[in-house]
């Protein structure tokens, strides 16, 4: 069973940036596609981006696209998400997430079968 937890999240003001972190254990971590969500009160869980296991293959949601950057590091199990040019409706708990399968692609929620606790992130105006 692979352990996720997110750090980083906080409040910020609209136009700045946040940086997040997700360490795992107990999996072999490099060899899963690790990727991020968010959900924002009364919203469905929404894909911001994910990352293949050699981190080769980056894949962003349409809002985030260009203002987001996924990363992770396989030496020290973490996987992170840098967030830039930040709105108020990047507001959300972000929640970091790990794919069923080893060596596959994943990008929908249900692709994605470890998550972590989540972090909140609020952006003010």
């Amino acid at each position: 069973q692979v352990q996720l937890v997110e750090s980083g999240g906080g409040l910020v003001q609209a136009g700045g940036s946040l940086s997040l972190s997700c360490a795992t254990s107990g999996r072999t971590f490099s060899t899963y596609t690790m990727g991020w969500f968010r959900q924002a009160p009364g919203k469905e869980r929404e894909f911001v981006a994910s990352i293949t296991w050699s981190g080769t293959i980056l894949n962003y949601g349409g809002s985030v696209k260009g203002r987001f950057t996924i990363s992770r590091n396989n030496a020290n199990n973490t996987v992170y998400l840098l967030m830039n040019s930040l709105n108020v409706e990047d507001t959300a708990v972000y929640y970091c997430a790990a794919a069923k399968v080893p060596f596959r692609g994943a990008t929908i929620v249900t692709d994605f079968g470890s998550w972590g606790r989540g972090t909140q992130v609020f952006v003010s105006s």
